[in-house]
């Protein structure tokens, strides 16, 4: 196994520590409060987890491709990282309160039909490749997802809710992308649909 694949695994690895940190009842660890600000320490790590886990995304891509190190595992295992990232974390923040059902069910059920939009091109031969609308969205995606897991810090300070601004535009650019995807690959649907 290659350095970016293990990279990637490195990656899924994460993201069980990173539900333990924000869903495991911390009783014994203290919170930080200032003014109108509090936070548990157990949100704090598993915000840096979350940013060390989505700061390798880039990281793996590059070294495979730099390194000439792209193979079927790493095309397979890369965007599962990423989906199993988002997902575990939208969820978790859904069972603590911070984050709207909905928003966590718009943007998991998008990457569930881009994938499969993917499989599909894949047994057609051919390759849905990433758009700047889905590489948009996902900094989007981490960025809201940064913020609420750091209840709004430093914003909370000013009073202004950024990070459910950012969840709404991440949800947004969410279903923009994944539009933006069907409509550039529709052929893929078609000439699938033809051979049935």
């Amino acid at each position: 196994m290659n350095l970016a694949n293990k990279i990637t695994l490195a990656r899924i690895f994460l993201v069980p520590i990173i539900m333990f940190f924000l869903l495991v009842n911390f009783n014994y660890f203290p919170e930080i409060h200032m003014e109108s600000f509090q936070i548990n320490y157990n949100q704090i790590i598993a915000a840096l987890i979350f940013i060390i886990a989505a700061s390798t995304d880039g990281l793996d891509g590059y070294i495979a491709r730099s390194r000439k190190m792209v193979t079927n595992l790493g095309k397979l295992l890369d965007p599962l990282a990423d989906k199993l990232l988002v997902a575990a974390v939208l969820i978790s923040l859904v069972e603590m309160g911070k984050c709207d059902a909905w928003i966590a069910i718009v943007i998991i059920s998008r990457e569930f039909a881009v994938t499969g939009l993917r499989q599909i091109a894949l047994l057609e031969g051919a390759v849905v490749a990433a758009s700047k609308w889905g590489k948009i969205k996902t900094v989007t995606q981490i960025t809201a997802i940064i913020l609420m897991l750091l209840n709004n810090f430093p914003f909370q300070f000013i009073g202004v809710r950024v990070d459910l601004i950012m969840m709404w535009i991440a949800a947004l650019v969410t279903v923009y992308s994944g539009i933006d995807y069907f409509v550039k690959n529709k052929n893929v649907l078609h000439f699938s649909d033809k051979k049935q």
